[in-house]
């Protein structure tokens, strides 16, 4: 009996260029510097670090820094070399780091939060520090001043955070799982609307504010990618990890989508092809395929003298379908589903091998990944997980 054809090996994966090891606890967030060889980063055990490549071919620290709590955020401003750290306690503390990357020095501190800094942007264009906390608050405050602008209480702690220079739009993705639009003015800021699509909270957003769509990763495994611009205020769902979406990164230049998870994976998405939005579940008392009753449709079970049978959902048409009707299971990459899922019998037969061509490629870190950074610049991505390593990669063969 001859062998089954085996799926050939991926090639084009990244390309691990370095580990950055030292950290005592989680890494919760770092960054590539620009035009060095460096990585900025700041942990769970209250250190600052800016490591610099030595000739050995190693980072070591050319800054160590002690903070007086937990560092659980950072925003990183290449232009004026300005880091924003937040803490564990609910304060914001503001550095200028020198032109050698080996000094740094504290311009201001500002308690933003009662309780810990999940997400700091710093935006130049305004001098804001825009942040949330886990006491269910947004803030912005004046990065020259220090003062605090405004605030806004969220429905639960927001782990999301996106701005759009142009419109002033704040994005806030919290742990119900909605995503919160506010339009920011210099001292206050106005509700503009509200939108849910997880089951589970949002984890990560990002914005790409040239085709003006959102990301937003869950605990849900998803990430769905939300047509603000207004063309048909469409809504696609990417399904491509196996645990929570933990970090969201977007490569304009060839828009391609990368999403790291707690599962270790890193997925590359191609958003440049024509996705179709999944459709709405459909509500039935019966198979809509055979009429068989589902198991609370008494009156349906009697009149029939049938058992009833739990209903499901075929993923590529939305009916409610029993068991017996949806037996098959298909990728349906151009609507997100890189993995098989269930699908109805009559939909299987209809999709075609290209309809189920990925448009997404996978790659195992070897670690829980609790942060990303894309330096899109060199084609560089940089991991940072629980196991208190920073990974290095180059992803030109990827992205490019």
């Amino acid at each position: 009996m001859a062998a089954e054809p085996q799926p050939k090996a991926l090639t084009r994966k990244p390309l691990l260029l370095n580990k950055v090891e030292g950290s005592q606890e989680v890494v919760n967030m770092a960054a590539i510097v620009p035009k060095e060889d460096g990585v900025i980063s700041v942990s769970e055990d209250r250190t600052v670090r800016v490591w610099l490549k030595r000739d050995s071919g190693q980072y070591w620290p050319s800054i160590y820094h002690a903070m007086p709590s937990p560092c659980s955020c950072m925003s990183f401003n290449p232009e004026t070399r300005r880091l924003s750290i937040g803490l564990d306690n609910g304060t914001i503390s503001e550095f200028i780091l020198s032109d050698d990357y080996n000094k740094m020095t504290l311009v201001k501190s500002y308690q933003a939060h009662q309780s810990r800094v999940i997400m700091i942007l710093f935006v130049l264009e305004m001098e804001w520090v825009l942040s949330t906390g886990q006491d269910k608050h947004f803030t912005w405050h004046c990065s020259e001043s220090g003062q605090r602008l405004g605030g806004y209480r969220t429905s639960a702690g927001a782990c999301g955070l996106q701005f759009d220079v142009e419109t002033r739009h704040v994005f806030v993705g919290d742990h119900s799982g909605q995503v919160t639009i506010l339009k920011l003015e210099q001292e206050s800021c106005s509700l503009v609307t509200t939108f849910k699509g997880h089951t589970g909270g949002v984890t990560a957003l990002c914005w790409d504010p040239i085709q003006r769509v959102l990301f937003s990763g869950s605990s849900d495994h998803s990430i769905i990618m939300w047509d603000i611009g207004g063309r048909k205020g469409t809504a696609i769902e990417l399904q491509g990890h196996n645990d929570k979406v933990q970090s969201l990164s977007y490569a304009h230049h060839t828009r391609q989508l990368i999403s790291c998870g707690a599962d270790g994976g890193i997925v590359v998405w191609n958003m440049d092809v024509e996705r179709q939005e999944t459709p709405e579940w459909l509500d039935s008392d019966s198979c809509q395929k055979c009429d068989q009753p589902f198991f609370w449709n008494f009156k349906q079970m009697w009149d029939s003298k049938k058992i009833g049978l739990r209903q499901h959902h075929c993923r590529k048409c939305g009916k409610a379908v029993c068991g017996k009707c949806s037996s098959k299971r298909s990728s349906i990459p151009l609507m997100g589903f890189e993995f098989e899922v269930r699908v109805c019998d009559s939909c299987h037969e209809s999709i075609t091998d290209e309809e189920r061509a990925p448009t997404a490629t996978f790659h195992d870190s070897k670690h829980n990944i609790v942060h990303v950074h894309f330096d899109a610049t060199r084609g560089w991505l940089l991991t940072s997980g629980t196991d208190k390593v920073i990974k290095l990669w180059d992803m030109t063969p990827v992205v490019s």
